[in-house]
């Protein structure tokens, strides 16, 4: 066996029986090269024997090349799924990873995901979900977040008699303000897909959202499916349900829109509420100056 057997199986791994999306594969398939590289890993066997100090020192070397805590955090995820996956191939009747905590994470403003790391969180919930209209249910309920910018409670608090969705909703937020968003055409059609699938009925005014059992669905368990996603798909612990709703906010910033268009459709009661976003999208722009340009400085 080579060390290109051994990511070659990792990858099929990661895409067949996990259903990773393709960003995700890569990364954790780049991330399982250069550890298997740097240590001159050849066999199952060799990869199932190291231990917390070796991924210590490994990211170690990586941080010296000047990777974010954020970057480790995410390696040091894809690297203890690769050790585990290689432990229960070499036959270790004990498979899981090495116990290490990744770097702190700095928290300060919110940490939107991209584009497609929503999407892939939706897709993901929606495959890996114990019956299919609850990933359907939930599916629908996460593109609500992102692609509407609907708080949690507000996607929950949808009846019935909302349905099936048009290209915009009214919306009831905090202190019963009411507040008209737009509904993306593949937001319509999750929605739409979850009410074909679900399994209770959904009466005019009652929720729209069921749990399994066909009462109103939580708010918790919206928040645990996303964590599940979260995980398998190697996001910082920032990828909240909320996430999707800063997502939606700094997309719109990025595309042009104003502070005040921008608050109505989020619903806030002040533009001090808004403004944060510019400095979120400040922020998500100078990282992506600095990533893309050859010359620029960490110091901008």
């Amino acid at each position: 066996m080579t060390a290109a057997d051994l990511l070659g199986a990792w990858s099929t791994h990661l895409t067949d029986a996990r259903r990773r999306s393709p960003h995700t594969v890569r990364a954790y398939v780049s991330a399982a090269q250069r550890l298997v590289v740097a240590n001159d890993l050849n066999f199952w066997e060799d990869v199932a024997a190291l231990q917390a100090h070796d991924l210590r020192a490994h990211l170690a070397s990586r941080r010296a090349s000047g990777l974010a805590n954020s970057s480790a955090a995410r390696e040091l995820s894809a690297l203890k799924a690769f050790i585990a996956f290689a432990r229960s191939e070499s036959g270790d009747p004990d498979p899981a990873a090495p116990r290490i905590r990744g770097p702190r994470i700095k928290k300060g403003l919110p940490r939107p995901v991209t584009p497609d790391e929503a999407v892939n969180i939706a897709d993901l919930i929606d495959g890996s979900a114990s019956e299919d209209w609850i990933g359907a249910r939930d599916r629908a309920v996460l593109l609500l977040m992102y692609g509407s910018g609907l708080r949690i409670a507000e996607a929950l608090s949808l009846q019935g008699r909302d349905v099936p969705l048009g290209e915009t909703l009214q919306v009831t937020g905090k202190g019963g303000k009411q507040r008209i968003v737009p509904i993306l055409p593949i937001t319509r059609e999750a929605v739409a897909a979850y009410v074909d699938a679900c399994e209770w009925p959904l009466p005019a005014d009652e929720p729209l959202f069921r749990g399994a059992k066909g009462g109103p669905l939580s708010q918790g368990m919206v928040q645990k499916a996303m964590a599940r996603a979260r995980v398998a798909l190697g996001l910082p612990d920032t990828a909240t349900p909320h996430a999707l709703r800063h997502s939606f906010a700094t997309h719109l910033l990025s595309a042009g829109a104003d502070l005040r268009s921008l608050q109505e459709l989020l619903g806030h009661a002040s533009l001090g509420s808004t403004q944060i976003y510019t400095k979120v999208d400040a922020a998500s722009l100078l990282e992506n100056y600095r990533a893309a340009h050859p010359r620029a400085s960490k110091k901008g």
